[in-house]
């Protein structure tokens, strides 16, 4: 609508310059002078196309048949001035049949006579967006455009080719630029990890899978903390975690059940300690129950073997065998000191394996 009103201010000032010039603005007739110079230019591009393409013959022409990648180079050369010359004579017909079509005496009236409705000139079917386009060109001598975006408006002053001036104001559009925002999901794996670790782990688990802020920045404690803060997700309080029975990070774990932090994750590979993960990159924490306690003992109970003579008794390998004992179809437990020292698998001595003979 607001393009409309525009095209419609246009159009009654060039119907105030109309009426008050009284003369319709009508092209004027070309001199014969005028048309033989423009004819002469496009004439001689067209004896200049035939030249080169005598030229390129005459040297495909003359080249030995032997010498065929010659001859292939100047066929092509032969053949793109054939091309250059049938572009500049299809020009040349067409300047021609421009200059041969002039406006008849009622031709000129009825042109005269559409300068008072300009209105219907632009909104008929027949006028294109190109004819609109060459109206404006040939009534216009200079347009001006002053914009203020403070304000979201635009000035326009048009000068008129008879010297008349128009001015123009324009409302401009507001647009609301929609806020940046940090993904959804990496504000909702923040809001879980904060609940088990503090700003710097939570920098270094969002940057290790790759997230970004909504700048495109890497994550840091104090933009996690900003983060944090903005969408009221609390703080991570270690004084509220319970110790036992709850989880504990993977150094807290070592500590507790006295081994090194290097074994709590070998444990974990194995699958002889259960650990959870947030989410991937984050830290492993361990749930310390009594149970778990419970396979850490200092003397090997009864009917339990070492892992060499696991994998002999069931005839399988070691990690066929950490496999049995993660599903909990076995039980182990580890030894903490002594010459028996390390993981204790409990074998039933009926089970059948590779090694046993069957009477």
């Amino acid at each position: 609508m607001r393009f409309l009103g525009l095209i419609e201010k246009l159009s009654f000032s060039i119907l105030s310059l109309q009426q008050a010039s009284k003369r319709p603005f009508l092209p004027k007739k070309p001199s014969k002078s005028i048309k033989q110079l423009s004819l002469n230019k496009w004439r001689l591009q067209v004896e200049r196309a035939q030249y080169d393409v005598q030229r390129a013959e005459r040297r495909y022409r003359a080249v030995e048949p032997e010498n065929r990648l010659v001859a292939r180079t100047l066929e092509a050369d032969w053949e793109r001035s054939l091309s250059e010359l049938s572009a500049a004579q299809a020009e040349l017909s067409r300047h021609q049949h421009q200059l041969q079509c002039r406006l008849t005496d009622e031709q000129r009236t009825h042109i005269s006579t559409l300068g008072t409705d300009l209105m219907r000139v632009w909104e008929a079917p027949t006028t294109t967006d190109r004819d609109r386009k060459e109206l404006f060109g040939t009534l216009l001598e200079e347009v001006n455009i002053s914009i203020e975006p403070s304000q979201h408006n635009v000035h326009i002053v048009l000068r008129w080719k008879g010297g008349a001036i128009s001015h123009i104001d324009l409302v401009l559009n507001r647009r609301n630029t929609p806020p940046i925002r940090t993904d959804e999901d990496t504000i909702e794996l923040v809001r879980r990890l904060s609940v088990h670790h503090s700003d710097s782990v939570i920098a270094g688990i969002v940057n290790r899978q790759g997230r970004h802020t909504a700048h495109g920045d890497r994550f840091t404690a104090n933009k996690i903390g900003n983060l944090r803060r903005y969408w009221n997700i609390p703080r991570f309080d270690p004084t509220l975690t319970p110790q036992e029975g709850e989880l504990v990070t993977v150094q807290k774990a070592a500590e507790m059940l006295d081994l090194a932090p290097s074994t709590i994750h070998r444990w974990i590979s194995d699958g002889f300690i259960a650990g959870e993960q947030i989410t991937p990159g984050a830290p492993w924490r361990i749930r310390i129950t009594e149970e778990l306690r419970a396979r850490f003992v200092e003397q090997p109970p009864e009917g339990y073997v070492s892992m060499i003579e696991a994998k002999n008794i069931l005839g399988v390998s070691r990690q066929t065998v950490l496999q049995r004992v993660k599903r909990g179809e076995l039980s182990a437990v580890h030894v903490r000191c002594g010459k028996q020292k390390g993981l204790r698998i409990k074998v039933l001595d009926n089970q059948i394996s590779l090694f046993n003979k069957l009477s």
